[in-house]
């Protein structure tokens, strides 16, 4: 018998050496988060959420540090361009030189108009006669007791390019009366001068004039109009051509067309030339791999730097709903009556504000105060943290409300744990689960809300990007429709950031929650 109970005592220490509780073949009991992030990872659709949400941080915040551009980054090229360069009329009215010394007003000149019109050669105006004489083909000296006042004439008198000097009355009245009369020469203080049949007026081979009916004014203020050139647009028009070619001082040539405005009667002439312009919608290519906005920046880097913007307001706004939410639906949770009542009123007041008007009212206020992007930015983020906290507030709230009737409560009453305490070391953490769940599902609304008052012109402004104020480029339906690597590559981002955070709080609410999947 002590034989056998010596074999039953081998027999068990043997067993026990066997299944030792340090055997590495004993049963291993995960920890509750182990627990989750097992079976968080044997979702696929978390897998495939978490790999978008991963790429698109990667894209948006290490590519924007890789990016050679910088985000307001704004690129220029040559291309050839038609723009109004001058404007030419023909001069077919009456226009006046006073004499020095001589005044000739306004109401003159239409008595001299209506006596011209009644072929009179004489006009009475408060008790003065004046005299008009004709000098030459549409050129009229007027006097009054023998003395001039004035000339009228429709045949221009020009200073040549160099000139420093304004034309003085006597000379333009000579050379107008020789020009008009088809005279070589004039003589005046003096000196000889000729008259040419192109209008050249010149002292000793210097040219001190030129005569013509053509008025060539700048498109824009700062252009130098030479003789040259107007030499040539009035051989073209006197020609009827469409186009000339004008080589400038600079040695540049340039093709200048020619388009008559009936309803003006007036020649706008078109100067076609390379012009250093902003590269706006540029097609893809090796520099810039999804080509320029509307403004010639760089649309990868925009996306990258878009992509920032759009993740870090949808971060802080969800924070901040989620700070407030916890907060009152805490208090109103763990203390119940009128505390409850009152939080829970407040709660649906918030629901009652019309949020999209609000936020339109805001950003047309902000847009006449002028605010500057950067504090417009800011503004936008706390405004939708502050309207998001209320359903965070009533999920909280249901979940304390369960949880205070717990054994475990009742034991922290008992060993004397502070309210605070109790409320956010006891309460808080068990409903944290439901809050990241609720979280992470609020994230992808809250890029989308950011996107759509972007794409509205009410959230981030210029030169700051965000996804929708990219998508909002697309302002008409030639651009959609011809420019898609504008809109499409920012709606695929948003796409892609919207389905990873409603796959990772899918994948998160089964996680926590392993029931709901039966």
């Amino acid at each position: 018998m002590s034989e056998n109970l010596e074999n039953k005592d081998n027999a068990v220490s043997e067993r026990d050496e066997i299944y030792s509780l340090n055997d590495d073949r004993r049963v291993k009991v995960l920890s509750p988060g182990a627990l989750v992030a097992k079976r968080f990872f044997r979702n696929t659709l978390s897998v495939v959420g978490l790999v978008m949400i991963i790429a698109m941080f990667i894209f948006s915040f290490i590519g924007g540090f890789a990016s050679p551009y910088a985000e307001d980054e704004i690129f220029y090229t040559y291309t050839d361009m038609k723009k109004n360069y001058v404007t030419a009329t023909r001069n077919d009215a009456f226009r006046y030189a006073v004499a020095d010394g001589e005044q000739f007003s306004s109401t003159l000149q239409a008595k001299f108009q209506l006596a011209y019109n009644n072929n009179e050669s004489s006009f009475t105006y408060q008790n003065v006669t004046y005299d008009l004489s004709e000098d030459g083909t549409d050129l009229y000296t007027i006097t009054t007791d023998d003395t001039v006042v004035a000339i009228a004439f429709k045949d221009i008198v020009n200073a040549p390019d160099d000139a420093a000097e304004t034309i003085s009355f006597d000379l333009r009245k000579a050379a107008l009366s020789a020009y008009t009369n088809n005279a070589s020469t004039f003589e005046l203080n003096g000196q000889i001068y000729t008259v040419d049949k192109n209008g050249n007026v010149k002292n000793n081979d210097t040219l001190v004039a030129y005569i013509s009916r053509f008025i060539v004014q700048a498109a824009e203020p700062g252009v130098n109009i030479t003789r040259e050139f107007k030499e040539k647009l009035e051989d073209a028009l006197e020609s009827d051509s469409a186009e000339f070619r004008y080589i400038d001082q600079d040695d540049a040539e340039a093709v200048y067309e020619i388009e008559y405005k009936p309803a003006s009667m007036t020649w706008n002439v078109m100067q076609d030339k390379s012009t250093y312009v902003k590269m706006t919608y540029a097609s893809p290519s090796k520099t810039h791999p999804l080509g320029t906005d509307s403004n010639g920046m760089d649309m990868l880097t925009r996306l990258m730097y878009g992509g920032r913007v759009s993740l870090i307001i949808g971060f802080i706004v969800v924070f901040i709903g989620a700070f407030l939410g916890v907060i009152m639906g805490g208090i109103s949770g763990y203390f119940g009556g009128w505390v409850d009542n009152l939080i829970m009123r407040i709660v649906d007041i918030f629901y009652c504000i019309p949020s999209t008007p609000l936020i339109i009212i805001l950003g047309a206020a902000m847009d006449a105060m002028q605010v500057e992007p950067r504090i417009r930015m800011l503004y936008l983020m706390l405004i939708l943290g502050f309207l998001s906290w209320p359903g965070i507030a009533r999920l909280i709230r249901g979940q304390i409300l369960s949880l205070r009737e717990q054994e475990f409560m009742t034991a922290t009453e008992a060993c004397g744990i502070s309210v605070q305490r109790r409320i956010f070391h006891h309460l808080i953490p068990n409903v944290i689960p439901q809050l990241i769940v609720i979280c992470t599902m609020d994230l992808g609304s809250t890029i989308l809300t950011e996107a759509t008052l972007s794409f509205l012109g009410l959230g981030v402004k210029f030169p700051f990007a965000s996804w929708g104020n990219i998508i909002s480029d697309v302002n008409n339906s030639f651009v959609m429709t011809n420019y898609w690597f504008i809109w499409i590559p920012a709606g695929i981002c948003l796409l892609i950031s919207v389905l990873g955070f409603n796959f990772i709080g899918d994948g998160l609410r089964d996680a926590f929650d392993p029931k709901m999947k039966r």
